[in-house]
């Protein structure tokens, strides 16, 4: 099961195309995942896709997908980059989950937002629970682990990138995601598949040692089943 990609074709920065999705799924299944929830981003003005969309190119992909002989169980969440302009969205419009009040975030590689724990806070009272994507690849956390800390006490679920267990990502993310796995700190795993570079190393020997922690992110997993 894998809860985390960009699959969805022709939406952001992931698939191009609908035969390039039943490419990279047939290939995933060879590595034993048949279940997906495909996540778009949402970013303002860079991609301002919306629920409506989004579930609009879900129907429409998986028509062309059964044509094609893909019958794999394939969803859509989203994923929400916390910028300026979210508490407004998640004021206004209908958040696009991955199962039900499950909602999948992001923040900037650069730094995090001003407001984080507001915004996090905000997330909550509204009735969702936020699952921050690929938290090992914010490099402003590496050298101050309290700070992942304090994101788990504020109620933040977290997901590991399967990418960063194979090396993928350098030696710094892998020794980040070590150190979560080992502290238990991972709740979920995706792969954040976007191309086919990236799901080619995943034929990658994993790296990390903490493989129990890494299995039971995995059957948490089949939560979203």
């Amino acid at each position: 099961m894998d809860i985390h990609s960009h699959l969805l074709p022709g939406i952001d920065d992931g698939s191009k195309s609908v035969e390039e999705t039943a490419s990279l799924m047939t290939q995933m299944n060879g590595l034993g995942i048949n279940h997906f929830i495909t996540t778009p981003h949402i970013f303002t003005n860079v991609w301002d896709n919306t629920e409506a969309v989004i579930t609009k190119k879900l129907g429409d992909t998986k028509l062309e997908l059964k044509h094609k002989n893909c019958y794999d169980t394939f969803e859509a969440g989203a994923e929400y980059m916390l910028d300026s302009f979210f508490l407004k969205r998640l004021e206004t419009e209908k958040l696009l989950t991955l199962k039900n009040n499950y909602l999948l975030v992001e923040m900037s590689y650069l730094n995090p937002p001003i407001q984080l724990f507001e915004i996090l806070f905000e997330i909550q009272l509204a009735g969702y629970k936020p699952i921050l994507a690929h938290p090992e690849r914010y490099l402003f956390y590496h050298k101050n682990h309290k700070e992942f800390h304090k994101l788990k006490n504020s109620g933040c679920f977290f997901q590991l990138n399967l990418l960063a267990t194979v090396g993928y990502y350098g030696k710094n993310i892998e020794t980040v995601a070590e150190k979560l796995l080992h502290d238990n700190f991972y709740d979920f795993v995706g792969s954040d598949i976007h191309h086919q570079k990236h799901l080619d190393a995943l034929h990658n020997m994993v790296k990390i040692k903490s493989l129990p922690e890494l299995e039971k992110a995995f059957n948490n997993n089949l939560f979203f089943l």
